[in-house]
């Protein structure tokens, strides 16, 4: 709440229209920089290895969240650094002054349906970094990645990259999503410069619909090969809607009121991310957990379940079974006689998990089309075309 935009707010105080989008892309370049490494701190820090700990201990959850206190205390000395850039504003009105015109000027209908179409985009954004982490650990078989970088990495780097799980050695989920830090590091200055002519909201429609086809090639497969593919197609969707966003408010924003508009695209963020992620935890508990998809074929396909009188409500499941979720899976391949990539294989047949993507989608859908009649409309005002 105070980082982001005084950091942004500077930032838009230095660029000029010409060069806002290479700027705005550099910006968002260095925050994948962070998000990059991030990725590699829980397999560093988790599991056993340079600081002695056993895998997922409290010592080593506590060694992480150490570790990102550190990081974060760097800013500290950084911030000595900064030069204060003089924002334009009233430098006369109190704290309470200040916070009431900042929610009237909140009330302007052109912009609330902005963040509005926002808020449905970040929604359907923030589900790769919330939902495919879940997703990725039940369902995507990364195998065959697995064995190849095991061969051709170093055994010390293997073990960062490669983990051991009941259904044989897997690329952990952080890893593979880290794809979507790294695509943007190479891509984002580049697909900022190929679109620094281009207007801010033609570029974020066109990058609604590339997030909107990743999120489903992602979610819809159970290769990990095709899931990078997907995290493409997601990335560059980013790259042309993430930017974009900021740079769009700034352009703009009335002289002297740019830090508080780049304090308003962090509500859509806020939104999106806080009915997001409601939304998905009630549709994966229901649709996509393995462990709970798994109490339900024993319910609905085993003689194990037959005579337990199921009534149909999942939460119920672990109840009528006797079985928690922890122990689903050990359960069903024992009452089955599989091993943990049939009953996987079993489950996502049966019950199609990955049509959880579908309502996430339609949103991304939604968002994109109600950005294109904005961005159409705007072409009437001068003061939100950009």
């Amino acid at each position: 709440a105070f980082f982001k935009p005084s950091i942004q707010g500077a930032l838009a105080h230095q660029l000029s229209k010409e060069n806002s989008s290479v700027g705005w892309g550099i910006f968002y370049w260095i925050v994948n920089v962070g998000a990059l490494v991030g990725h590699f701190l829980p397999s560093i820090f988790l599991l056993q290895g340079l600081f002695g700990t056993t895998d997922y201990s409290q010592d080593a959850w506590r060694n992480l969240f150490l570790a990102s206190a550190a990081f974060s205390s760097i800013n500290l000395l950084l911030l000595l650094t900064f030069p204060d850039v003089p924002s334009g504003a009233s430098k006369t009105e109190n704290v309470f002054q200040v916070l009431i015109r900042t929610v009237v000027n909140i009330f302007e209908l052109r912009l609330i349906c902005w963040m509005a179409i926002m808020s449905c985009f970040w929604l359907m954004m923030y589900q790769l970094w919330d939902l495919q982490p879940n997703f990725i650990a039940d369902w995507v078989d990364s195998r065959p990645l697995a064995q190849t970088l095991t061969g051709l990495l170093p055994a010390s780097m293997a073990g960062i990259v490669v983990e051991e799980t009941a259904r044989g050695p897997m690329i952990p989920q952080q890893v593979l999503l880290s794809c979507n830090a790294l695509f943007i590091i190479i891509g984002v200055v580049g697909i900022a410069w190929l679109t620094r002519k281009m207007r801010t909201l033609t570029a974020m429609f066109f990058g609604m619909v590339l997030a909107t086809i990743g999120i489903l090639v992602a979610g819809w497969t159970q290769s990990a090969a095709i899931l990078i593919l997907g995290i493409v197609f997601f990335s560059l969707g980013e790259m042309m809607t993430g930017p974009k966003k900021s740079e769009y408010l700034a352009l703009i924003a009335p002289p002297g009121k740019k830090g508080l508009y780049l304090g308003y695209v962090n509500i859509p963020v806020g939104i999106g991310l806080f009915f997001g992620s409601w939304i998905a935890g009630v549709v994966y508990d229901h649709f996509g957990e393995k462990a709970s998809l798994a109490l339900r074929y024993l319910a609905e396909h085993t003689e194990f379940g037959a005579d337990k009188n199921w009534d149909g409500k999942m939460a119920s499941l672990e109840q009528t079974l006797g079985v928690s979720r922890v122990d689903a899976m050990a359960k069903l391949q024992e009452v089955a006689g599989w091993d943990a990539v049939d009953a996987t294989q079993m489950l996502w047949n049966t019950y199609s998990p990955h049509y959880i993507w579908i309502p996430f989608a339609a949103i991304g859908v939604v968002a994109s089309v109600s950005l294109l009649i904005f961005g159409q409309m705007a072409k009437r005002w001068k003061d939100m075309n950009a």
